[in-house]
């Protein structure tokens, strides 16, 4: 793990609690060293303050997205406002923790996104069951629509292919596997991010503006639809 947190006395209390809690933690205190980091010690996961001199975590998050670094990233931030949140994940963050923060809070959205990426807590390989290929469905899946080929991560609209994050292709991937099935927010939430965060969150409703805004064309019929009070699911209407 990375960790690149500018206040000394949060650093060291969340590096010596990662270590006690089995990670192998690499700490820094600003952008720039992250970033070198980054690139010369290949981490399982990386842990950005948001508000850091120099290259602050927005801008190291968005230097590795355009890199193609896919590396799962967790943001900290002492921004409450939502559209600040909002930022970390437009800069292709993977998920955040607002300060002041339970430190179970940072282990329990750490596990989930290692899970999501087939790592273990301490970053070996987990076990993961291998596709078998000849299985057509996990080939190609289609729903209203959309095309995915979960094994190369690619996803289509009609002739367009669309340019999905990580969280986003698992969500979409998710709502094709149960086209015309509604979907609470409880079981997105368990089912992509491993950990529900609460009714308060708005987390999911996020990812499902980003996903809108790139399925959406113009004359053709909205693909994800809200279903008030409950959640969402995938249709042509």
């Amino acid at each position: 793990m990375l960790l690149a947190e500018d206040d000394r006395a949060i650093r060291h209390a969340l590096e010596r609690a990662l270590t006690l809690e089995g990670y192998r933690v690499t700490a820094v205190a600003d952008g720039v060293e992250a970033l070198a980091q980054a690139h010369t010690a290949t981490p399982d996961v990386l842990v950005l303050d948001v508000m850091m001199p120099g290259i602050d975590g927005l801008q190291v998050c968005r230097v590795l997205r355009a890199e193609g670094d896919r590396t799962p990233i967790l943001m900290l931030t002492a921004l409450v406002e939502t559209q600040d949140r909002i930022a970390g994940l437009d800069a292709g963050a993977d998920d955040y923790v607002v300060k002041p923060f339970d430190v179970e809070e940072v282990f329990a959205r750490l596990r989930a996104l290692l899970r999501r990426t087939g790592q273990t807590e301490t970053g070996a390989a987990a076990d993961v069951p291998k596709q078998e290929p000849e299985q057509a469905d996990e080939r190609m899946l289609e729903a209203a629509g959309l095309r995915m080929d979960p094994q190369a991560r690619r996803a289509w609209r009609g002739e367009r292919e669309l340019e999905l994050t990580r969280t986003e292709f698992e969500l979409l991937e998710l709502l094709v596997r149960n086209a015309g099935i509604v979907l609470d927010h409880a079981t997105i939430y368990d089912k992509i991010w491993g950990y529900d965060f609460g009714p308060g969150s708005k987390n999911l409703a996020v990812y499902v503006g980003y996903l809108r805004r790139k399925l959406d064309q113009p004359g053709a019929p909205p693909l994800i639809h809200t279903v008030r009070g409950v959640g969402y699911v995938l249709r042509a209407d």
